[in-house]
């Protein structure tokens, strides 16, 4: 069983925006800071250490904030996802559905997001269904710890050993390949997200894409395996 992890931001979607407001309106209102994550760079972090970091930015205590500022976010995501600039990354159905329909196939996610955000920036695309599981930005805050908690959840839900090494992270950022090389697993790079072609093979991932609208390199990469 070989299990392939998707980063959602950049990669399977484009949420038109809707995290970073609803971060902003979330300190908006409990702080009345305006546009307080202006600055702080998001690609490929968790959410709950953007949130650190916008609240030591801003010389806030950090003891209890966070989950308070995470709830805020969270109201105000249920709100912001319904926008009509949100969309779909080139591709992504055909993929997933080709991907489902293997049997020797695990689909699950590895995001920063925290998981219920995650749930919501989904389910206006109808994606949840394709991802049992998964690890996200709640379970730890670095990102780089999440392969293993992934791996172990499908191990659970399959009854079955899953080998750290066979798993691959298809992602938008260095990050993303960051966090499959550190286990020595493998990392399929998408420039559908801030990062370029070349800022994806510089990070070193072991397929690039420009985005997944030919799925054929995709799964000519799998057959080599």
């Amino acid at each position: 069983m070989r299990l392939i992890l998707f980063d959602i931001d950049g990669t399977l979607i484009d949420s038109g925006g809707a995290g970073i407001r609803s971060l902003n309106l979330a300190l908006q209102e409990l702080f009345n800071i305006e546009n307080g994550f202006h600055g702080i760079s998001m690609a490929g972090k968790t959410d709950s250490q953007i949130i650190r970091e916008c609240l030591l930015k801003h010389s806030l205590s950090l003891d209890g904030t966070i989950a308070t500022v995470i709830n805020a976010y969270l109201k105000n995501l249920r709100h912001e996802i319904v926008n009509d600039r949100k969309h779909l990354k080139p591709g992504i159905y055909e993929v997933l559905e080709k991907l489902h329909s293997m049997e020797d196939i695990a689909l699950g996610l590895l995001t920063g997001n925290l998981e219920q955000g995650a749930r919501i920036k989904l389910e206006p695309f109808s994606l949840n269904e394709y991802f049992p599981s998964g690890a996200f930005g709640d379970d730890n805050e670095d990102r780089n710890t999440l392969l293993p908690i992934a791996v172990k959840r499908f191990e659970e839900i399959l009854q079955d050993s899953i080998e750290i090494s066979t798993c691959i992270i298809v992602g938008d950022t260095p990050r993303d390949v960051e966090c499959a090389h550190i286990f020595g697993a493998q990392c399929i790079g998408v420039a559908t997200g801030p990062y370029s072609y070349g800022d994806l093979q510089e990070a070193g991932a072991d397929l690039v894409l420009h985005d997944l609208s030919n799925q054929d390199p995709f799964f000519r990469f799998f057959s080599s395996l």
